[in-house]
């Protein structure tokens, strides 16, 4: 597919597909974690958990220096930005307070806000390995299996989902912008 934002369309189960296809987990699959009881917002220790993690994410993308190509993704945030809106976000979505909406606006919006970051599945797959060392090295999230598998399904399926969607973008569907990064595509 080309990078070019053109008339394309795919449905969301085909969107769904190619997450699936890509990373192994179904849409279903990525629900069960936001719907966990007691919530993942609760296990994990409310917003002083998920900032933790977040901040152990981050330390790790930033630490990454044998894959500078990685680290680029990331060259138009700050870190501090970066755990601030990836905090916010967890928080809302696994069952705590509206923070990412405080912030951000009604919409999450997931694959439009990161539409015009140059990426693809390997780079989806590497997130998703820093995030799993993230929980893993949680000092409240590493002892929880449970909600480990389901983070880990949720964010599997999403970050797949999030490449997929990309390259069907209409310009009225980006955030932050009208044009896609023409650089590599990661």
């Amino acid at each position: 597919h080309s990078l070019s934002l053109s008339l394309c369309t795919m449905s969301k189960q085909e969107l769904q597909a190619a997450a699936l296809e890509h990373g192994g987990v179904s849409y279903e699959e990525s629900l069960v974690a936001a719907k966990l009881e007691p919530s993942i917002y609760e296990r994990i220790g409310k917003e002083d958990g998920f900032l933790k993690l977040s901040q152990l994410f981050y330390d790790r993308v930033y630490d990454d220096t044998e894959n500078q190509w990685f680290i680029n993704i990331f060259s138009s945030s700050t870190k501090s930005s970066a755990i601030d809106n990836q905090y916010r976000f967890l928080v809302q979505t696994f069952g705590g307070p509206a923070l990412y909406r405080e912030k951000k606006g009604k919409y999450t919006r997931l694959a439009g806000r990161h539409a015009n970051f140059s990426i693809g599945h390997r780079s989806a797959s590497h997130w998703v390995e820093h995030m799993k060392y993230a929980m893993e090295n949680h000092d409240i999230l590493g002892k929880d299996d449970e909600a480990k598998k389901h983070l880990m399904n949720y964010f599997t399926y999403t970050s797949h989902y999030i490449v997929a969607a990309r390259e069907y973008m209409r310009e009225d569907q980006l955030s932050g912008g009208t044009q896609l990064d023409p650089g590599q595509n990661w």
